[in-house]
């Protein structure tokens, strides 16, 4: 799992998981994902899910913790390029409702 970060406007973030957001995946992207969370200067995550094969609950439970950190902060998040497992599992748990998630379709 490799997680890049691009700071694509002043206050907007875009963070690009590539691999799998596994339990091993989620442990490696942890220390990010709490930098993320730490730096009040992006009120705007996009989480970019066009690289990730596979999600799992230890991936799943990465997500939430990020987006309820952001939320507390008054910040937002959304997820975006979501196809295959990991959009059948976020449908299934019903993150969408929760979370902004722009899949795409082919």
């Amino acid at each position: 799992m490799e997680l890049r970060r691009i700071d694509s406007q002043k206050t907007h973030l875009v963070l690009v998981f590539n691999g799998n957001l596994d339990a091993n995946g989620s442990r490696k992207a942890q220390v990010q994902l709490d930098e993320v969370i730490a730096d009040p200067s992006h009120n705007d995550v996009e989480v970019d899910f066009k690289h990730v094969q596979f999600l799992d609950s230890s991936g799943v439970g990465a997500i939430v913790y990020l987006y309820k950190r952001l939320l507390e902060r008054d910040r937002n998040m959304k997820i975006k390029n979501v196809t295959g497992q990991p959009l059948e599992i976020m449908t299934l748990l019903h993150i969408d409702q929760a979370i902004p998630i722009n899949s795409i379709k082919h």
